[in-house]
């Protein structure tokens, strides 16, 4: 099956509807597009179903470089295998698959270790184009070019992927559930197994309780931890936080004249052994820091922060403190081995992922994910692209 294909669309460009973020901040517009053939070592797949991650509205919102329009958005997704391009030997037509934005290519350095899941053969960036040449393999029906968004773009009824962004998956896994594992649940439970390595009867602080921190609460769980603190400016997210394990819950604006990290030093008698930034914000990634137990505390940072961000520490603190600081892209995860262990997982009744979908739509209301995620009453909305 090498680059060959039985079905009457392969080898041939593909008419169907796609979501189309023309301007910032304004709603998407379903159009007729064409998606292209897949070239070597891409793959075309029919998204079953696709879900709305913060990046997408961040990418939507965004006025200046990199932001680019017309393009297709979208990132978290579960599909079909339509066709496949030359070269490629994974996966053949009618594999259920999930694209991820983060590349395992399996034959570099990075790729072939544990140690690391950025592999360096495709670097991950907020590229328009496919990874292999700078190109796009949709258009709409005027003929001009539509940008692709972060390798996958799944806002559309079909995309081409290349193959080093597509996982193959177990297709009795519930798509609804699938498609969570491409970004945000996967980065959350990851940063805790992978990244952290949280240990069993350990102490947690998670700042911020969306998606992205609720799912470090439930790797956190999963691991084992004796007490998972979440910190958060809604109270309401302490109820929805013991769904995955948090157990106590400090609310920022209600601690009086005391810092965060004093409140937590206080409760954990100093500090947690593992501190998470699930926010994007510097004065955060500070305040985890401070509040991680000197010796061994380390201070994993997943917030995505606006480029040019930085942050500041001074040389005795770091010294004397003797504490740890990373970066956690994707959780640690690395694609191709470890979703198939987390779909395992779910279907072991182990890691909790329906409680992560707040809303199901169809796609025809995708800008109703928008609105949703927008006024912060969803976690995930799975958006089903069947209007059936």
């Amino acid at each position: 099956m090498d680059g060959k294909s039985s079905n009457n669309t392969a080898g041939k460009p593909i008419r169907c509807r796609a979501a189309i973020a023309r301007k910032p901040r304004e709603p998407l517009v379903i159009e007729e597009v064409i998606v292209a053939p897949p070239k070597h070592r891409e793959v075309r797949i029919k998204i079953i179903c696709t879900t709305l991650c913060y990046s997408d509205v961040t990418f939507w919102k965004l006025e200046h470089p990199p932001a680019i329009f017309p393009r297709i958005l979208g990132h978290e997704a579960m599909g079909i295998v339509e066709s496949v391009g030359e070269g490629v030997h994974e996966v053949v037509e009618g594999d259920t698959v999930i694209p991820i934005f983060l590349a395992d290519c399996g034959e570099c350095t990075d790729c072939l270790s544990q140690k690391s899941n950025l592999c360096s053969k495709f670097p991950f960036k907020v590229s328009p184009w496919m990874d292999r040449e700078e190109t796009s393999r949709f258009t709409d029906m005027n003929g001009k070019t539509l940008y692709h968004f972060l390798s996958v773009s799944s806002f559309s009824e079909y995309t081409v992927v290349d193959i080093a962004h597509i996982t193959k998956i177990d297709p009795a896994t519930p798509p609804n559930r699938a498609c969570l594992l491409s970004c945000g649940v996967s980065t959350g439970v990851g940063a805790a197994w992978k990244t952290a390595k949280v240990e069993a009867g350990s102490t947690v602080a998670i700042f911020g309780l969306g998606a992205i921190g609720l799912a470090v609460a439930e790797g956190a769980r999963l691991c084992g931890a004796k007490r998972i603190i979440g910190v958060d400016v809604n109270q309401d997210k302490f109820e929805i936080g013991k769904k995955f394990g948090v157990t106590d819950f400090v609310n920022s604006r209600n601690i009086g004249d005391k810092t965060v990290s004093q409140v937590i030093i206080e409760m954990t008698g100093g500090g947690a052994d593992y501190c998470f930034e699930c926010v994007g914000l510097t004065s955060l990634v500070h305040e985890a820091y401070a509040s991680s137990r000197k010796g061994w505390g380390k201070t994993v940072v997943l917030g995505v922060d606006q480029p040019g961000a930085m942050l500041s520490f001074s040389s005795f603190e770091v010294l004397h403190s003797g504490k740890t600081l990373m970066g956690s892209l994707f959780g640690g995860v690395k694609p191709k081995s470890d979703i198939p262990i987390l779909i395992k997982r779910y279907m072991d009744k182990e890691l909790q992922l329906d409680e992560f979908v707040t809303h199901e739509v169809k796609f025809n209301d995708i800008n109703k994910a928008f609105e949703l995620l927008l006024q912060g009453k969803s976690l995930r909305c799975v958006i089903w692209m069947n209007n059936e």
